[in-house]
């Protein structure tokens, strides 16, 4: 996380929010929990989803469930393009991120099959009402994630999650577009750490309630 998570803790108090739960979408290998679990919220009130299954078997292999999903507001069987990093796998092709990390290449390529989020939140019985942080890290795909969440979202009081103010990623969505849609549900945003890349991450925080 490119604001530390503390920071964001921190920002969400002032604003009369405290983390019950959370929403990991791009759980990767699961960086964040401990960060999570230091600032007060349990491994059991963390839900992940991650597209790539060899990342969810190896960290049942560590203990944790994560569940496998690809998270789209496209329901279809798409291409996932696993890179030597792991981090940077996404289900868009590099655009400025080849030029920005040459040595990042996508080694695998599979086919998932992709879900709405609010899908997602039924068929593992995610308890949502009690997870009003969400995190998404899926390169790209935040905003198409975001779409296919439904009336779920109206739980989330801050969502943090990963933006482009370039084509990093062939067809990803870019802040000025996030920042409408979140805007239309309710949502500033707070703050933005971005790098010369063309990425960053931003916290959104909830400031008003309307239909989602």
């Amino acid at each position: 996380m490119l604001i530390p998570y503390a920071t964001v803790v921190a920002a969400l108090a002032k604003a009369g929010i405290t983390v019950r739960g959370v929403l990991h979408i791009g759980a990767h290998e699961c960086e964040e929990l401990a960060a999570y679990t230091a600032k007060g919220v349990s491994a059991a009130a963390v839900d992940w989803i991650e597209a790539n299954p060899e990342l969810v078997t190896r960290m049942a292999a560590r203990g944790i469930v994560v569940h496998n999903a690809a998270v789209s507001d496209v329901e279809a069987e798409l291409p996932f393009h696993i890179t030597n990093n792991g981090q940077s796998s996404s289900l868009l092709e590099f655009g400025t991120h080849a030029a920005s990390y040459p040595w990042c290449k996508v080694v695998k390529t599979i086919t998932v099959r992709t879900e709405r989020l609010e899908s997602v939140i039924t068929r593992c019985a995610i308890p949502i009402a009690e997870r009003n942080f969400w995190n998404l890290d899926i390169q790209g795909a935040e905003l198409s994630a975001l779409r296919s969440a439904g009336d779920a979202i109206r739980h989330a009081d801050a969502i943090y999650t990963e933006v482009n103010t370039r084509e990093v990623y062939k067809g990803c969505c870019l802040l000025g577009e996030l920042d409408a849609f979140l805007a239309d549900k309710g949502f500033t945003r707070h703050s933005i750490s971005m790098t010369d890349a063309g990425w960053g991450d931003a916290l959104y925080i909830r400031t008003k309630t309307v239909d989602s």
